[in-house]
Protein backbone atom coordinates (compact mmCIF):
# COMPACT_ATOMS: atom_id res chain seq x y z
CA UNK A 1 0.00 0.00 0.00
CA UNK A 2 1.98 2.48 -1.15
CA UNK A 3 0.09 5.55 -0.03
CA UNK A 4 -0.66 4.53 3.52
CA UNK A 5 0.81 5.01 6.70
CA UNK A 6 1.29 1.49 9.16
CA UNK A 7 0.18 1.65 12.70
CA UNK A 8 3.82 1.88 13.72
CA UNK A 9 4.12 5.05 11.68
CA UNK A 10 1.06 6.40 12.89
CA UNK A 11 1.62 5.98 15.96
CA UNK A 12 5.18 7.91 16.03
CA UNK A 13 3.60 10.67 14.42
CA UNK A 14 0.57 10.97 16.59
CA UNK A 15 2.07 10.30 19.86
CA UNK A 16 -0.86 7.47 20.54
CA UNK A 17 0.31 4.10 21.19
CA UNK A 18 -0.19 1.21 19.23
CA UNK A 19 -2.25 -0.24 21.40
CA UNK A 20 -4.48 2.53 21.75
CA UNK A 21 -5.03 2.77 17.61
CA UNK A 22 -5.99 -1.35 18.18
CA UNK A 23 -8.28 -0.48 20.58
CA UNK A 24 -9.69 2.86 18.52
CA UNK A 25 -10.00 -0.09 15.70
CA UNK A 26 -11.70 -2.77 18.17
CA UNK A 27 -14.79 0.08 19.16
CA UNK A 28 -15.23 0.95 15.78
CA UNK A 29 -13.89 4.58 16.39
CA UNK A 30 -11.32 4.19 13.67
CA UNK A 31 -10.90 1.58 11.23
CA UNK A 32 -7.81 1.38 9.12
CA UNK A 33 -8.05 1.68 5.13
CA UNK A 34 -6.69 -1.92 5.12
CA UNK A 35 -4.72 -4.84 6.58
CA UNK A 36 -2.22 -6.56 5.40
CA UNK A 37 -1.13 -10.09 5.25
CA UNK A 38 0.84 -9.92 7.82
CA UNK A 39 -1.81 -8.22 9.89
CA UNK A 40 -0.40 -4.86 10.35
CA UNK A 41 -2.81 -2.11 9.58
CA UNK A 42 -2.54 0.72 7.08
CA UNK A 43 -4.22 4.63 7.61
CA UNK A 44 -4.86 7.21 4.90
CA UNK A 45 -4.81 10.40 4.97
CA UNK A 46 -8.54 10.95 5.47
CA UNK A 47 -7.88 8.35 8.59
CA UNK A 48 -5.23 10.69 9.59
CA UNK A 49 -7.36 13.64 10.07
CA UNK A 50 -10.19 11.76 11.89
CA UNK A 51 -7.69 10.49 14.27
CA UNK A 52 -6.77 14.28 14.55
CA UNK A 53 -10.46 15.16 15.45
CA UNK A 54 -10.86 12.27 18.15
CA UNK A 55 -7.70 13.38 19.84
CA UNK A 56 -8.80 16.76 19.69
CA UNK A 57 -12.25 15.65 20.82
CA UNK A 58 -10.60 13.86 24.03
CA UNK A 59 -8.24 16.64 24.77
CA UNK A 60 -11.20 18.67 24.91
CA UNK A 61 -12.64 16.26 27.89
CA UNK A 62 -15.10 13.87 26.10
CA UNK A 63 -14.76 10.41 26.53
CA UNK A 64 -14.80 7.57 24.09
CA UNK A 65 -18.51 7.19 23.88
CA UNK A 66 -19.03 11.23 23.41
CA UNK A 67 -16.66 11.23 20.71
CA UNK A 68 -17.78 9.01 18.64
CA UNK A 69 -21.24 9.89 18.78
CA UNK A 70 -19.87 13.08 17.43
CA UNK A 71 -17.37 12.07 14.94
CA UNK A 72 -20.34 9.34 13.51
CA UNK A 73 -23.03 11.87 13.02
CA UNK A 74 -22.95 12.57 9.51
CA UNK A 75 -21.93 16.16 9.78
CA UNK A 76 -20.02 18.05 7.57
CA UNK A 77 -16.58 17.40 8.97
CA UNK A 78 -14.97 20.79 8.14
CA UNK A 79 -17.70 22.43 9.60
CA UNK A 80 -17.10 20.21 12.96
CA UNK A 81 -13.71 21.11 13.08
CA UNK A 82 -14.02 24.68 12.60
CA UNK A 83 -15.99 24.42 15.95
CA UNK A 84 -13.32 22.90 17.69
CA UNK A 85 -10.79 25.24 16.38
CA UNK A 86 -13.28 27.94 17.69
CA UNK A 87 -13.28 26.13 21.27
CA UNK A 88 -9.50 26.05 21.45
CA UNK A 89 -9.09 29.09 20.61
CA UNK A 90 -11.18 30.06 23.53
CA UNK A 91 -9.26 27.83 25.63
CA UNK A 92 -6.18 29.31 24.76
CA UNK A 93 -7.05 32.97 25.74
CA UNK A 94 -8.37 31.43 29.13
CA UNK A 95 -4.78 29.31 30.08
CA UNK A 96 -3.38 32.50 29.04
CA UNK A 97 -5.20 34.30 31.49
CA UNK A 98 -4.51 32.14 34.29
CA UNK A 99 -1.09 31.82 33.33
CA UNK A 100 -0.25 35.46 33.45
CA UNK A 101 -2.55 35.50 37.08
CA UNK A 102 0.36 32.67 38.21
CA UNK A 103 3.14 34.72 36.88
CA UNK A 104 2.47 38.06 38.89
CA UNK A 105 1.35 35.35 41.98
CA UNK A 106 5.59 34.49 41.13
CA UNK A 107 6.94 37.72 40.91
CA UNK A 108 5.36 38.99 44.04
CA UNK A 109 6.15 35.83 45.71
CA UNK A 110 10.12 36.98 44.83
CA UNK A 111 9.94 40.38 45.98
CA UNK A 112 8.10 42.10 43.39
CA UNK A 113 4.38 44.57 43.82
CA UNK A 114 1.82 42.90 46.15
CA UNK A 115 -1.05 41.71 44.33
CA UNK A 116 -4.86 42.16 45.06
CA UNK A 117 -6.31 39.24 46.84
CA UNK A 118 -9.12 39.30 44.91
CA UNK A 119 -6.83 39.59 41.40
CA UNK A 120 -5.11 35.77 42.88
CA UNK A 121 -8.24 34.28 41.76
CA UNK A 122 -8.90 36.45 38.61
CA UNK A 123 -9.92 33.93 35.59
CA UNK A 124 -10.59 30.61 37.56
CA UNK A 125 -14.06 29.20 36.84
CA UNK A 126 -16.12 28.74 40.07
CA UNK A 127 -19.19 28.56 37.24
CA UNK A 128 -17.53 25.06 36.60
CA UNK A 129 -16.79 24.10 40.50
CA UNK A 130 -20.52 25.16 40.95
CA UNK A 131 -21.49 22.58 38.13
CA UNK A 132 -19.57 19.75 39.16
CA UNK A 133 -21.51 20.16 42.70
CA UNK A 134 -24.33 20.16 40.29
CA UNK A 135 -23.70 17.06 38.63
CA UNK A 136 -22.59 15.27 42.24
CA UNK A 137 -26.11 16.09 43.55
CA UNK A 138 -27.63 15.41 40.50
CA UNK A 139 -26.61 11.99 40.51
CA UNK A 140 -25.86 10.70 44.29
CA UNK A 141 -28.95 13.26 45.71
CA UNK A 142 -29.06 15.28 48.64
CA UNK A 143 -26.92 12.98 50.92
CA UNK A 144 -23.99 14.05 48.97
CA UNK A 145 -24.13 18.18 50.04
CA UNK A 146 -22.69 17.39 53.53
CA UNK A 147 -19.55 15.58 51.78
CA UNK A 148 -19.09 18.21 49.47
CA UNK A 149 -19.34 20.78 52.78
CA UNK A 150 -16.88 18.81 54.19
CA UNK A 151 -14.36 18.47 51.72
CA UNK A 152 -14.09 22.08 51.06
CA UNK A 153 -13.43 22.23 55.14
CA UNK A 154 -10.98 20.31 55.15
CA UNK A 155 -9.34 21.65 52.12
CA UNK A 156 -9.37 24.76 53.71
CA UNK A 157 -7.20 23.94 55.96
CA UNK A 158 -4.03 22.83 53.65
CA UNK A 159 -0.86 24.02 53.39
CA UNK A 160 0.85 24.21 49.38
CA UNK A 161 3.16 21.34 50.66
CA UNK A 162 -0.36 19.05 51.43
CA UNK A 163 -1.46 20.34 47.75
CA UNK A 164 1.53 18.89 46.46
CA UNK A 165 1.49 16.14 48.02
CA UNK A 166 -1.96 15.03 47.35
CA UNK A 167 -1.60 16.48 43.45
CA UNK A 168 1.55 13.85 43.58
CA UNK A 169 -0.33 10.86 44.96
CA UNK A 170 -3.16 11.42 42.55
CA UNK A 171 -0.59 11.41 39.57
CA UNK A 172 0.92 7.97 40.97
CA UNK A 173 -2.53 5.70 40.65
CA UNK A 174 -2.84 5.87 36.92
CA UNK A 175 0.23 4.41 35.95
CA UNK A 176 0.84 1.76 38.19
CA UNK A 177 -2.79 0.19 37.72
CA UNK A 178 -1.74 0.62 33.99
CA UNK A 179 1.10 -1.85 34.13
CA UNK A 180 -1.00 -3.99 36.36
CA UNK A 181 -3.67 -3.90 33.40
CA UNK A 182 -1.15 -4.84 30.84
CA UNK A 183 0.15 -7.82 32.77
CA UNK A 184 -3.50 -9.23 33.03
CA UNK A 185 -4.55 -8.75 36.84
CA UNK A 186 -8.06 -8.50 37.57
CA UNK A 187 -9.74 -5.58 39.57
CA UNK A 188 -9.91 -8.33 42.63
CA UNK A 189 -6.12 -8.96 42.46
CA UNK A 190 -4.44 -8.03 46.03
CA UNK A 191 -1.93 -5.78 43.87
CA UNK A 192 -4.39 -3.70 42.43
CA UNK A 193 -6.70 -4.13 45.43
CA UNK A 194 -3.43 -2.28 47.32
CA UNK A 195 -3.77 0.60 45.10
CA UNK A 196 -7.14 0.73 45.72
CA UNK A 197 -6.56 1.18 49.18
CA UNK A 198 -4.05 3.80 48.84
CA UNK A 199 -6.86 5.59 46.71
CA UNK A 200 -9.30 5.30 49.23
CA UNK A 201 -7.36 6.58 51.49
CA UNK A 202 -6.18 9.44 48.98
CA UNK A 203 -9.72 10.11 49.03
CA UNK A 204 -10.21 10.70 52.46
CA UNK A 205 -8.27 13.59 52.36
CA UNK A 206 -11.22 15.37 50.98
CA UNK A 207 -14.56 13.01 52.63
CA UNK A 208 -15.05 9.29 54.19
CA UNK A 209 -16.75 7.30 51.44
CA UNK A 210 -18.91 4.70 52.44
CA UNK A 211 -20.07 0.89 50.80
CA UNK A 212 -22.16 2.83 48.80
CA UNK A 213 -20.61 6.24 47.99
CA UNK A 214 -17.04 4.85 47.27
CA UNK A 215 -18.32 2.91 43.81
CA UNK A 216 -20.03 5.69 42.77
CA UNK A 217 -16.99 7.98 42.87
CA UNK A 218 -15.76 5.14 40.55
CA UNK A 219 -18.67 5.65 38.32
CA UNK A 220 -18.39 9.21 38.38
CA UNK A 221 -14.64 8.58 37.28
CA UNK A 222 -15.56 6.62 34.28
CA UNK A 223 -18.67 8.54 33.06
CA UNK A 224 -17.35 12.48 33.82
CA UNK A 225 -14.76 13.60 30.67
CA UNK A 226 -12.86 16.19 32.47
CA UNK A 227 -11.96 12.23 34.75
CA UNK A 228 -12.28 10.20 31.48
CA UNK A 229 -9.80 12.54 29.17
CA UNK A 230 -7.38 11.84 32.24
CA UNK A 231 -8.00 8.32 31.86
CA UNK A 232 -8.04 7.60 28.50
CA UNK A 233 -4.86 9.07 27.63
CA UNK A 234 -3.15 6.25 29.67
CA UNK A 235 -4.88 3.45 28.91
CA UNK A 236 -8.39 3.19 27.00
CA UNK A 237 -9.31 0.64 30.12
CA UNK A 238 -8.52 2.15 32.77
CA UNK A 239 -11.64 4.19 33.91
CA UNK A 240 -13.49 1.38 33.33
CA UNK A 241 -11.12 -0.92 34.88
CA UNK A 242 -10.95 1.68 37.99
CA UNK A 243 -14.51 1.96 38.77
CA UNK A 244 -14.95 -2.09 39.07
CA UNK A 245 -11.63 -2.40 41.45
CA UNK A 246 -13.32 0.20 43.55
CA UNK A 247 -16.26 -1.44 43.63
CA UNK A 248 -14.54 -4.69 44.60
CA UNK A 249 -12.50 -2.74 46.99
CA UNK A 250 -15.68 -1.44 48.68
CA UNK A 251 -17.51 -5.14 48.69
CA UNK A 252 -14.40 -6.79 50.70
CA UNK A 253 -13.42 -3.87 52.57
CA UNK A 254 -16.28 -1.31 53.61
Amino acid sequence: MGNGWSTAQVARMSNVTSRTLRHYDDIGLLRPAEVGRNGIRYYERDHLVRLQQILVLRDLGLGLEAISTIVNDGRDRVEQLRRHHQWLLQERDRYDRLARTVAATIEELEGGDIMRAEDMFTDFDPEKQARYEAELVESHGDDIVPHIAESKRRMAGWSKADGQRIQQEWASFGPRLVELIDAGATVDDPRVQAIIAEHYQWVCNFWTPNRDSYPGLGHTYAGHPDFRVQFDAQHPRLAEFLRDAMAAYARASL
